[in-house]
């Protein structure tokens, strides 16, 4: 999959089938929207070609009227997208900076600008519940209309469900605060995973004797938190069971060299001895949160922290072998 950042790009094709939104998650629904813009993408010998935005409109909303609320708890990071759109089979991806200029633009500049001028729009299929342009004032039937009288093809997909629950990112996301991973999944279609290079933190966990693999998560806000079992690929020819902190760390000083920041912390039940104690640095692994054991805690003094953290892997442990 090619991707690019804004679409005055000379690679960019000239020509292409399209679907628009932020994608956070990639769940099933998209999947199977993703499924039929290929098709079409095929039957009219074009790229299948995603638009989505970074930030999110809404983390850009939050931040102009600083007011942190409006913006959504993020499901994955922009690197799992990406990922998750490349498995499904998506040629090109525009990551378009979602900012004043494109927050100002009216729904048929929009279409002008960015659909038509910009990508070469031959065919664009949208969720039904979508809005775009200033103030969300173009919906489905403003592209349609546009599309009529412009030349490229229009079409909207019904809202997916599974098991009569409609498939949405704001349903991973409730799943995901609520601890459900098995729920989670099942929207989603796989589980809930998170992607990213190995980097060094504060070594205290091993100063404990539980080395940690850290992973930053890009946005401050996360779907998920806690304590999770989980399994980690990409260190071994097999995946490797281990209990994460996805969170703030609230039982370690403010000033930390990760302090304020959102990581993912993975300590593997069994450490791979052919990595050595530096070997998982830099490296690039996929954690897998299987099960919430339970929300993060603060303890009081390191000694509390490490029972802490050993009850936490027996509980991981237990739940691997039920």
């Amino acid at each position: 999959m090619k991707i690019f950042r804004g679409f005055k790009h000379p690679d960019v094709a000239p020509a292409c089938a399209l679907t628009i939104g932020n994608f956070d998650g990639v769940h099933r629904g998209h999947q199977a929207m993703l499924s039929l813009l290929k098709g079409e993408a095929q039957q009219r010998g074009v790229p299948s070609c995603v638009l989505t935005f970074e930030p999110h409109p809404r983390d850009f909303f939050a931040g102009l009227t600083r007011n942190p609320a409006l913006a959504p708890a993020r499901v994955g990071t922009l690197r799992d997208k990406l990922s998750d759109l490349a498995l499904c089979g998506v040629d090109q991806t525009v990551v378009l900076p979602f900012d004043t200029r494109l927050a100002n633009l009216s729904p048929q500049a929009f279409i002008d600008t960015v659909l038509l001028q910009g990508l070469g729009v031959r065919y664009v299929l949208v969720g039904d519940d979508f809005r775009f342009g200033q103030r969300r004032g173009g919906d489905y039937n403003t592209l349609d209309a546009a599309g009529l009288r412009q030349g490229f093809d229009v079409a909207r997909m019904n809202s997916y469900e599974v098991h009569n629950l409609r498939v949405s990112s704001s349903a991973v996301r409730a799943a995901l605060s609520e601890g459900r991973m098995k729920d989670a999944s099942r929207l989603m279609g796989h589980p809930y995973r998170i992607s990213g290079h190995v980097v060094h933190g504060r070594k205290l966990g091993r100063n404990l004797g539980f080395k940690t693999l850290n992973q930053r998560f890009a946005h401050w806000k996360p779907a998920a938190g806690g304590i999770f079992a989980v399994l980690v690929y990409g260190l071994s020819t097999k995946p490797l069971r281990g209990v994460a902190n996805l969170g703030v760390r609230p039982s370690l000083d403010p000033r930390d060299v990760n302090g304020g920041r959102v990581l993912l912390e993975t300590h593997c039940l069994d450490w791979p001895a052919h990595l050595g104690p530096e070997g998982a640095y830099g490296k690039i692994v996929r954690v897998e949160l299987l099960h919430k054991l339970h929300d993060e805690r603060k303890y009081d003094s390191l000694e509390a922290l490490t029972a802490g953290i050993n009850q936490d892997c027996l509980d991981a442990q237990a739940y691997f072998f039920n």
